[in-house]
């Protein structure tokens, strides 16, 4: 990764938990971090994760490093983040493969830093459970605004008043304002950006919503590789919804139009 030349180099005046502070992870934190933010930068370059951690603590993040994916299951045995900032070409265990056994059990938001900046090594990051991906080299600025979009992603919206609380998609039954899908009794597991999407799509039910559009409400850029993976978010998303997600009954393609939730 190229940082910049007005990134800090040193990283020795920088605060962060480590494996030690699990079992009291407040020991090492200032009082003003309760409120921050706690990431997690998962890098096998002890360089970025310090430069990294440094730059983000200094725009109002907690911030532990992970050297591999290893340390950062034993971290995310005993924390909880907010989001993990995960690099995808690691020995031993890589951030794609970490990212989809992560996704089995785990809702956090997932970044991925990856030298491949091909739109096929993206989609498979997408595939894999990731909510954004970040190319490199980058300036750590585009990172904090991409830390800063998927964050503002994952709180709860306003309900609107006039609409549904509970929506009902055959056995599937997507609860709004707890933004929590259930199929039966089993609580379905959806990724930050899946449950943005349910939310623009519970706001606009029955409503053909633009690939243009959904690419700007989740604050993602513009062309055609934003627009693929809308595509592919789309689909994962049918998995979870659709009894046959090749034949979608609920959420539609509307030719020449967009995306539908067409909710029973």
């Amino acid at each position: 990764m190229t940082m910049p030349s007005s990134t800090p180099a040193s990283v020795s005046n920088m605060p962060m938990a480590t494996d030690a502070d699990i079992s009291q992870p407040s020991a090492s934190v200032p009082p003003v971090a309760q409120a921050m933010p706690h990431l997690m930068i998962v890098d096998d370059d002890e360089r970025i994760r310090g430069l990294l951690a440094k730059f983000l603590y200094r725009n109002g993040f907690l911030v532990t490093p992970a050297r591999d994916a290893a340390q950062a299951r034993r971290l995310l045995a005993g924390l909880e983040f907010d989001l993990i900032v995960l690099d995808v070409m690691m020995p031993q265990e890589d951030g794609i493969t970490l990212t989809r056994d992560l996704r089995r059990h785990l809702t956090t938001p997932i970044l991925l830093l990856t030298a491949k900046g091909e739109t096929s090594d993206r989609i498979a990051g997408l595939e894999a459970g990731a909510d954004d991906y970040l190319p490199k080299p980058f300036e750590p600025k585009e990172l904090l605004l991409r830390i800063n979009a998927i964050l503002r992603r994952v709180p709860l919206a306003r309900p609107a008043e006039i609409l549904p609380k509970v929506l009902h998609m055959g056995a599937v039954r997507y609860d709004v304002e707890r933004a929590e899908m259930w199929r039966g009794g089993e609580l379905v597991r959806l990724t930050a950006s899946e449950v943005q999407l349910m939310r623009i799509f519970a706001a606009h039910p029955g409503i053909p919503i633009s690939r243009s559009r959904l690419v700007e409400d989740l604050g993602g850029g513009r062309g055609q590789a934003q627009e693929r993976a809308i595509d592919v978010q789309i689909t994962r998303l049918r998995r979870k919804i659709e009894e046959d997600s090749r034949q979608p009954r609920y959420l539609q393609t509307v030719r020449g139009a967009g995306y539908m939730l067409a909710p029973d």
